[in-house]
């Protein structure tokens, strides 16, 4: 499917085309949306967009989609504006929508603290992508549905995506939104093992895999749709998502310097949280503050070091920095207090006709939880594994980040070198550089990241397009 301008149905001048440089983005959840948006604000020149994903609709990626539409998101208002420099862009279409406004009267005259459901800000991100497309009659955007496979250097230093598609296009850059991989959509996110199990459980019973935002989702979306089974959570470390503060909570931190050696910033963090919440904050407010000092924290960190933390401490700082609006994290805590939801801490195993296999944590004897509903709500981490991706580290455009967590990436999203250097006109927006960027799964540094993306775009190879 082509679009020229917002409202042309078909293409017609494919020499036109060819005549533009070429802009391709493989991943249609909220980086590649993102990266479009930027790229049509930034880049004044006429050019060709096209998206690549093999899924017919975009879901936002995992760490926006969701089955119901009604399922909240754990981030407020205030920071989840697409537009850069203006932090009120959401909010001020939330103020715009007479409807939405009816229903939540209590927050006027502005949304910026409230959580919102997944539903509208998907919503709010299609319609300014609609908005800088219609302000763009200079240029065209395609949507292919075909997987790419494969992305070489061509010998004019273009890029060729190789997919299932029999006239694979050259490219003048692409920008990498795969966030934590693609994949054919999955027709449910529901594992049912066979009725065996159903005669195995005296109680209806549930298993939920996972430890993040998601699970707690899936837990209060089967109780909201009646279910009054019991429910198992497995969680390989065992740490849930922690609570937003009831109102916002501004970013505070020491202003001493950081210590150099992992176990004294664990110390240092620690004591900051307690002296917050003994003159009267709150430990979120240290973490917020955190989120400034997170990149250049990570960077100083040697490999040793950062390996160490990923092992011990990774699930402990997600379960602080994806924290859940409070009235989910009390429905959690009532849910586990009660005995009707459990959480094991261990690993999850094969699953069989009965259930699935478990390994306690401390333990080396696997057992098996008998349920008839198994769901995985892990959020998996990007896929180096797949073909997409070993095509670019195999040819030399891309290297693992030195944890293999994802690929290398700078501040800009530009892929990182062995040797330091990055490649042009080929970039990497969002979770693929989680390795390198801490945080850049949240929306507000994915924001940054894009427009800093385009702004390189513009400045390298269209010199004259930059937005003024």
């Amino acid at each position: 499917m082509t679009v020229q301008g917002l409202f042309a149905s078909k293409f017609k001048t494919a020499a036109r085309v060819s005549a533009v440089p070429r802009i391709a983005i493989v991943g249609r959840g909220f980086s590649g949306m993102m990266s479009a948006i930027a790229l049509m604000k930034t880049v004044r020149t006429p050019f060709h967009l096209q998206l690549f994903d093999p899924n017919s609709s975009v879901s936002g990626g995992q760490a926006l989609s969701s089955a119901r539409a009604s399922t909240i998101l754990n981030t407020r208002v205030r920071d989840l504006s697409v537009s850069l420099g203006d932090a009120d862009d959401f909010n001020d279409w939330l103020c715009s929508n007479a409807e939405f406004r009816a229903a939540v009267r209590a927050a006027i005259p502005g949304f910026r603290q409230i959580f919102i459901p997944k539903a509208l800000f998907s919503d709010y991100v299609y319609q300014r992508f609609s908005e800088a497309l219609a302000a763009r009659k200079d240029i065209t955007v395609q949507v292919c549905h075909e997987p790419v496979v494969a992305i070489r250097k061509s010998q004019a230093n273009r890029f060729l995506l190789e997919s299932a598609h029999p006239a694979n296009p050259l490219f003048d850059t692409v920008v990498l939104a795969t966030g934590y991989g693609l994949s054919e959509p999955e027709p449910e996110t529901e594992d049912r093992s066979p009725v065996r199990a159903q005669r195995l459980v005296a109680r209806p019973h549930a298993v939920l895999l996972g430890s993040g935002i998601r699970v707690v989702d899936q837990l209060l979306q089967l109780r909201d749709s009646g279910y009054n089974g019991q429910i198992t959570i497995v969680s390989k470390h065992g740490f849930l998502p922690q609570s937003h503060t009831p109102n916002s909570a501004d970013p505070v931190f020491p202003a001493e310097a950081l210590p150099q050696k992992l176990p004294e910033i664990v110390r240092f963090i620690r004591t900051a949280c307690r002296e917050a919440e003994e003159e009267g904050r709150s430990w979120q407010s240290v973490m917020n503050g955190l989120r400034r000092h997170a990149r250049s924290l990570w960077r100083s960190l040697p490999a040793d070091q950062k390996r160490q933390f990923n092992r011990h401490l990774r699930a402990i700082y997600d379960s602080h920095r994806n924290r859940l609006p409070e009235a989910m994290y009390l429905r959690l805590k009532r849910e586990l207090a009660e005995g009707n939801t459990i959480l094991r801490r261990g690993t999850a195993g094969r699953r069989g006709l009965s259930g699935i296999f478990f390994t306690p944590a401390g333990s080396n004897v696997e057992e098996v939880i008998y349920a008839e509903r198994v769901f995985d709500c892990r959020c998996k981490a990007p896929d180096l594994a797949m073909p997409l991706m070993q095509s670019l580290i195999g040819s030399g455009l891309a290297a693992p980040d030195e944890l293999s967590l994802g690929l290398a990436v700078d501040q800009r999203g530009g892929l990182c070198l062995e040797d330091g250097s990055t490649v042009d006109g080929l970039f990497a927006v969002g979770p693929l550089g989680l390795g390198s960027l801490p945080d850049i799964d949240l929306v507000p540094e994915i924001v940054t990241q894009a427009y800093a993306a385009a702004e390189k775009v513009a400045e390298q190879f269209y010199p004259q397009s930059r937005a003024v």
